[in-house]
């Protein structure tokens, strides 16, 4: 009872710390975010997770990927898989490596819930600009499809999860995906922090280094109609403590959605969270994302026509 008692103390500890570093994302509240959230993380060696990074999946040298399975080996070709997309404002980010507990956790939460799980990279701006992030999904999703059951997954049962500007790549995917045949049929995806309506986003250098400098055409770059029509089941996400900007975002999907569907849109605030921290503490003690996430993939699989 009493570690009961201390864990929850320090749980309610850190997510106060997180409180107090605001909603702004400026280089105080990134390394503090980070050093709250690895306190709480399981670390390596990871002995029931078998880790192959680095794996290409295309010619650029940002087409690289990691694979997390089973160790030992799962049976070929069974487990669920989950594909996920980092974030980092178009022009920065990593999928994880050996370096930092950030991916990684991802990796290793995914195979310690029956997943087989995949995180990529993809070209950064300004040398990558829209849809090109899109694109470099499709190309990993044609890897999964091909090679992801020597690792014990399922590519007929496959998700994505998007992060920050990996969620608005994972969003432009799914409209990309309803115009170009899509190189698998995906069960599920997850938008965690998701910029939905682009031609109101904020006017910052990241923003133009992807979607460019002329601001009237932003609005044709958005996900809003994509997202609100697609027949994917869908996982949408943002934290008590993001950006303003992000909450505003969700907001307006939201009531899009009920004025289309006459339903509540599949949103989730995660409380106590900021902008990072909901994939950081992602399979930590404090993961706060984690069971409603896999909640949805159960939810989904049971009704997808691929299993």
């Amino acid at each position: 009872m009493t570690d009961v008692v201390h864990d929850a103390r320090a749980r309610a500890e850190r997510t106060a710390r997180i409180r107090q570093l605001g909603q702004n994302l400026s280089p105080d509240m990134v390394v503090g975010t980070q050093k709250i959230c690895a306190e709480a993380l399981p670390t390596a060696p990871f002995d029931d997770v078998a880790i192959v990074r680095d794996i290409a999946y295309g010619l650029h040298e940002r087409h690289v990927l990691d694979v997390y399975s089973p160790a030992p080996p799962a049976s070929p070709g069974g487990r669920p898989v989950v594909v996920f997309v980092h974030g980092g404002g178009f022009v920065a980010g990593n999928k994880g490596s050996d370096d930092s507990p950030f991916g990684t956790n991802i990796g290793v939460w995914a195979v310690r819930h029956g997943l087989v799980a995949v995180g990529i990279n993809y070209r950064l701006a300004p040398e990558a600009s829209w849809p090109d992030g899109a694109d470099d999904i499709a190309a990993a999703l044609e890897w999964v499809r091909d090679e992801i059951g020597s690792f014990g997954g399922s590519a007929d049962s496959a998700f994505l999860i998007g992060q920050s500007a990996g969620a608005m790549h994972v969003a432009d995917y799914l409209g990309r995906a309803s115009r170009v045949a899509p190189p698998l049929e995906l069960v599920g995806a997850a938008l965690i922090s998701c910029l939905y309506d682009v031609g109101s986003a904020a006017d910052l250098p990241m923003h133009r280094a992807y979607w460019g400098d002329e601001l009237s055409r932003w609005a044709d770059m958005g996900s809003l109609s994509t997202v609100i029509e697609t027949t994917t089941p869908l996982f949408l996400a943002v934290a008590e403590f993001d950006e303003p900007q992000f909450l505003a975002h969700a907001l307006t999907m939201a009531q899009q959605w009920t004025d289309t569907h006459g339903t509540f849109a599949p949103l989730h605030l995660v409380p106590g969270e900021n902008h990072l921290s909901t994939v950081y503490r992602l399979g930590s003690t404090d993961d706060i994302l984690g069971p409603p996430l896999l909640t949805f993939i159960s939810e989904a699989l049971a009704i997808s026509p691929s299993r």
